[in-house]
């Protein structure tokens, strides 16, 4: 795994322990340095007026800034919300942006909401800090792609000696085991978040309970339960979460670069005010916590809490405003291709002619799939090209007759079977184009974890 070391710290509200999670002693670490106590909160105080100074500067200005502002009735911001965002039938937010929006300049400089001046003078590496074993958890939501790199930190983590259970969901439950991880399935209920940091292993019914959170967006109750626990998170996605001025939300449409920070703004936004009510009612009843507002850095995106974004920086680099705390970590690759055994007629298959391509999209619905499999089957035979067609989610490859050309497969593994085709053709999956970018492929992305966009490397 790619790392960087751009790194550092900042307080952290209430209720969050400010440490992030500690390395093992085989691992580099930091040694924060508790000297000058009196002087350093003088000055985290004076920092914090500055900002919160800048902040309501911002509120004037920002046509967001009210989205989160509890004095405002909820019905009042899904007015404004209808005025300048639109949710459209791919479940992506198109963000109008308002003509008072005129550049970026008006909100709040990274450096001084993050205090990294402050921090770095209290940081001081030391290359063999001793960490006791930890007993982790790893919380993710989504899709394979979103599983997998967690499985492949997940065992990083145990070659340093700390014991990690990934909480997902129970379709991905012989893969977490295969991996050798402790499992814990994930429902819909918030409830069952918290015992997956707390509760015996479903299993063998031996004792867990959470010394630190590991966590994608997504998860959502994760903040909360690291809140409840007294327990350090850190989050890591694959794509970006975290506002910038560089790109867009990755669940939005937007086209002025003005409306890229905002766009972050009206996504969370819409999440929060539709999941808020369910999320104080868990606070409230099963974690023994008080309510929350947004503005509390409740939610994931929340400055104090460190997150690592898996992919290259080589590929995508750190956007200029983020802090000290996000930092861009490089792809996390799980080698699935080692133990991997082929079937035969897929060996004989691959042997009887010229690389093909691989064409799958992955976890992507697919609306007509009967459609799209003929042409892309109509697009093979004109080109003269023989492909592997992966059925994916979508359900692509029911084909009315077999085709020589075509060879329809459900799950191989990708740094496998990359290397025995000449291209991808692929939707765009984090996951996929990573295992794409190291086997050196032409890759042709559709939709990429940045939105909308096309792609083309050679070999």
């Amino acid at each position: 795994m790619e790392e960087n070391k751009d790194e550092g710290s900042s307080s952290s509200p209430p209720g969050i322990n400010r440490w992030s999670l500690p390395r093992s002693n085989s691992l580099p670490g930091e040694v924060k340095i508790a000297e000058s106590l009196e002087a350093s909160t003088t000055k985290l105080e004076l920092n914090r007026s500055k900002t919160e100074r800048r902040k309501q500067n911002v509120s004037r200005t920002d046509p967001a800034a009210q989205l989160f502002d509890d004095k405002i009735s909820d019905k009042k911001k899904l007015r404004m919300l209808k005025r300048i965002a639109t949710v459209r039938d791919d479940g992506s937010v198109l963000v109008e942006v308002p003509s008072n929006v005129e550049s970026p300049s008006h909100y709040p400089d990274p450096e001084d909401v993050h205090y990294e001046t402050f921090d770095e003078e209290f940081t001081i590496p030391c290359d063999n800090q001793y960490m006791p074993p930890l007993q982790i958890v790893i919380l993710i939501v989504g899709t394979r792609g979103d599983v997998q790199p967690f499985v492949a930190i997940g065992k990083r983590l145990q070659d340093y000696g700390h014991r990690v259970r990934l909480a997902t969901h129970a379709n991905f439950k012989d893969f977490v085991l295969t991996a050798g991880l402790e499992f814990y399935p994930l429902g819909g209920d918030p409830k069952v978040l918290a015992g997956s940091c707390r509760d015996p292993d479903v299993d063998s019914g031996i004792p867990f309970k959470a010394d630190a959170i590991i966590a994608n967006p997504p998860a959502y109750g994760h903040t909360h339960i690291a809140e409840a626990l007294n327990v350090p998170i850190h989050i890591f996605f694959t794509m970006p979460w975290t506002p910038t001025t560089e790109f867009p939300h990755p669940l939005s449409r937007v086209k002025q670069p003005a409306g890229y920070r905002l766009s972050y703004q009206i996504v969370d936004s819409m999440i929060w005010l539709g999941i808020r009510d369910m999320i104080n009612d868990f606070r409230k009843r099963k974690l023994k916590l008080r309510p929350v507002t947004y503005l509390s850095g409740a939610q994931g995106s929340s400055s104090d809490i460190p997150h690592g974004y898996i992919w290259s920086p080589q590929l995508v680099p750190k956007p200029k405003d983020w802090g000290p705390k996000v930092d861009v970590v490089g792809f996390c690759f799980l080698d699935l291709a080692t133990n991997y055994e082929p079937p035969e007629q897929l060996v004989e298959w691959l042997a009887s002619g010229e690389k093909p391509i691989y064409i799958g999209f992955g976890s992507l619905p697919v609306q007509e799939p009967e459609k799209m499999t003929k042409i892309i089957v109509e697009a093979l035979e004109i080109t003269g090209q023989r492909g592997i067609i992966n059925k994916g989610w979508g359900g692509l490859g029911d084909l009315p007759e077999p085709k020589e050309f075509v060879y329809l497969l459900d799950n191989v593994p990708h740094d496998w079977l990359f290397l025995q085709c000449k291209a991808v053709i692929h939707h765009g999956g984090a996951g996929t184009t990573a295992a794409g970018l190291k086997a050196a492929l032409y890759l042709s992305l559709g939709i990429s974890p940045f939105g909308a966009s096309k792609c083309m490397l050679e070999e």
